[in-house]
C-alpha cells in the first residue's frame, strides 16, 4: 500500500473554511426563499414537501462536511489510514456511496411531492430536464471508464500512485476538468424539470453552488498541497 505522507500543518485542516461558512451562510437562505412560494405541505409517501426540501439541504451540507473533514484529516495526520489501514478508501467509500446516492433521491423525494409547481411549459420543462440528463449520465459513464471510482472518491488524498497520476481527457473531461462538478450535477436539475417542481430546482441550485464552494474553498486548496497548482478532478 503506497500511502507517502504529506507534509501538511495543522492549520491546513481549516484552509478556506471561512469562506465556505460565509458562502454557505448566503446560499442556504437563498435556496429557502426560492423553495417556499412552492411548500405548501403536498406529500409524498407520506413526507411533506418541506420535510423532503429541508432533508435535501441538510444532506448536501453534511456530505460536503463530512469530505472536508476526511480529506483534510487524511492530509494533515493521515487518519484514516492509521485508523484502517490498507482498508482506509474501502472505510471511506462506505460512508461516501450512501451520502452520494440518497442526495438525488432526496430532491427526487422534493420533486413528487411538489410536482407542477413550476406551472405550465411542462413540454419545455421534460425537453430541457431530458437534455440536462443526457451529460449528467455522460460524465457516470465518463468517470467509470476512464477516470475510475477510486480516484473520483480522492484517491489522491490516500495514495501516491493517484498523485502522479496525470489528467484524464478523454469522456466528459474532454470538456472540462472538472466534469463531475460541472455536469454531473445536472442530474439535479433535470430530476426537477422532469418532475415540474420549483422546489426541487431550488434544491438543485443549491446544491450545484455548493459542490463548487467545496471545489475553491477545500478541494483547490488541497490539490495546491497535493499536486503543487491549482486545478480539478
Amino acid at each position: 500500500m503506497n500511502t507517502a505522507k504529506l507534509k501538511v500543518p495543522v492549520r491546513f485542516l481549516f484552509e478556506g473554511q471561512f469562506q465556505h461558512l460565509l458562502l454557505l451562510a448566503c446560499l442556504v437562505p437563498g435556496a429557502i426563499y426560492l423553495a417556499l412560494p412552492a411548500l405548501d405541505g403536498s406529500l409524498w409517501l407520506g413526507i411533506p414537501d418541506q420535510t423532503w426540501f429541508y432533508l435535501s439541504i441538510i444532506l448536501a451540507i453534511v456530505h460536503q462536511v463530512v469530505g472536508w473533514f476526511v480529506f483534510r484529516f487524511q492530509l494533515v495526520f493521515s487518519l484514516f489510514s492509521r485508523l484502517f489501514g490498507k482498508y482506509d478508501m474501502v472505510v471511506w467509500g462506505i460512508i461516501f456511496f450512501p451520502l452520494i446516492l440518497l442526495r438525488p433521491i432526496l430532491t427526487l423525494g422534493v420533486g413528487l411531492a411538489d410536482s407542477g409547481s413550476l406551472g405550465s411549459f411542462r413540454v419545455f420543462q421534460i425537453i430541457a430536464g431530458i437534455v440536462l440528463l443526457i451529460p449528467a449520465i455522460y460524465t457516470g459513464w465518463s468517470i467509470e471508464k476512464y477516470f475510475g471510482v477510486p480516484r473520483a472518491l480522492g484517491g489522491d488524498h490516500f495514495r501516491q500512485k493517484y498523485r502522479e497520476m496525470p489528467l484524464v481527457k478523454e469522456g466528459a473531461f474532454k470538456y472540462s476538468s472538472n466534469a463531475m462538478y460541472a455536469f454531473a450535477f445536472f442530474l439535479f436539475w433535470a430530476i426537477a424539470l422532469l418532475t415540474g417542481s420549483r422546489a426541487a430546482l431550488a434544491s438543485a441550485l443549491f446544491q450545484h453552488a455548493y459542490i463548487w464552494v467545496h471545489m475553491y474553498c477545500t478541494e483547490n486548496p488541497d490539490m495546491e498541497i497535493i499536486h503543487g497548482k491549482k486545478f480539478g478532478r
